[in-house]
């Protein structure tokens, strides 16, 4: 669609030096995700890969789990008063005799990371909800020098942050470290979406071999995500939230957080680091 950037005047300053020159940003755009023609949910996007978005979003609330339970996914046309289409609002249809869950508790109970009394609630949403235990048999072991590698090679694979530097980035990888599939948004729970949306359209859920990191920190909502895609490692290159790393510890999932360079903390799901002999200290 063209609109994954956009350019706009900036007074630039350098040493005392002004000048105006053109400025590449990213673009953000409401998207409306509307269930069988009923509105849903608004997020703030990155326009581009909408239907993985929706299809992964609807994952994580636990309405989609195998591709044949998605019948299609169309933009809404005659979204604005002349009639032409924004390409902002997305309806997905599911498949005939779908049983659809009771989502509107769980969504409010997802996104309210500030309310003091919602955590056990959010843990048990989490349970209730997700098609699948985390269950790699046997279970994937990554050394952590190949955990290091990682965030060199989404960094490698981010096109359109080289010319913005303002977007997040989510990247699956093999247990081997080869990149699986990249997203890139202006949230990163969009480019997380992107990816399991992308996988359910593929036929590959659950992923329950494959490693997940994102840009910045790990929310209790990308750790949902995460479960709710059968993904049994989430890295992130910041620090994680104190629910994020009780729901891993609930759920089985390993989560890292601070991975930086040969740095790292290993703050649930230690049996899939494989460590050397030297011991640890506590």
């Amino acid at each position: 669609m063209g609109r994954v950037t956009e350019r706009r005047k900036v007074l630039r300053i350098r040493d005392g030096a002004i000048s105006t020159r053109p400025d590449t940003l990213v673009a953000e755009e409401p998207l409306e995700i509307r269930l069988n023609g009923k509105p849903l949910a608004i997020t703030m996007r990155t326009p581009g890969d909408d239907f993985a978005l929706a299809a992964g979003f609807l994952v994580s609330e636990g309405v989609l789990g195998r591709a044949d339970e998605l019948q299609n996914i169309v933009y809404c046309a005659g979204a604005t008063v002349d009639g032409s289409n924004t390409y902002n609002i997305v309806d997905v249809r599911t498949a005939p005799g779908l049983v659809m869950p009771d989502i509107t508790l769980e969504r409010n109970v997802y996104t309210t990371s500030s309310c003091g009394l919602c955590g056990k609630a959010s843990l048990d949403a989490v349970r209730t909800t997700a098609r699948w235990t985390i269950d790699d048999t046997p279970p994937v072991r990554l050394e952590p020098e190949l955990l290091a590698l990682l965030p060199d090679r989404l960094r490698a694979a981010q096109q359109v942050f080289d010319r913005t530097g303002g977007l997040h980035a989510a990247a699956l990888f093999t247990e081997e470290g080869e990149l699986v599939d990249i997203k890139e948004d202006v949230g990163r729970h969009n480019a997380v979406d992107k990816l399991v949306g992308r996988a359910l359209q593929n036929g590959s859920l659950p992923l329950s071999r494959t490693v997940l990191l994102v840009s910045g920190r790990a929310s209790f909502e990308l750790a949902q995500k995460a479960v709710m895609a059968g993904i049994p490692v989430l890295a992130a290159v910041s620090a994680p939230s104190s629910l994020a790393v009780d729901l891993a510890a609930e759920t089985g999932l390993t989560l890292v957080g601070f991975l930086r360079g040969a740095s790292m903390n290993v703050y649930a799901g230690e049996h899939r680091i494989a460590l050397r002999a030297a011991a640890t200290q506590g």
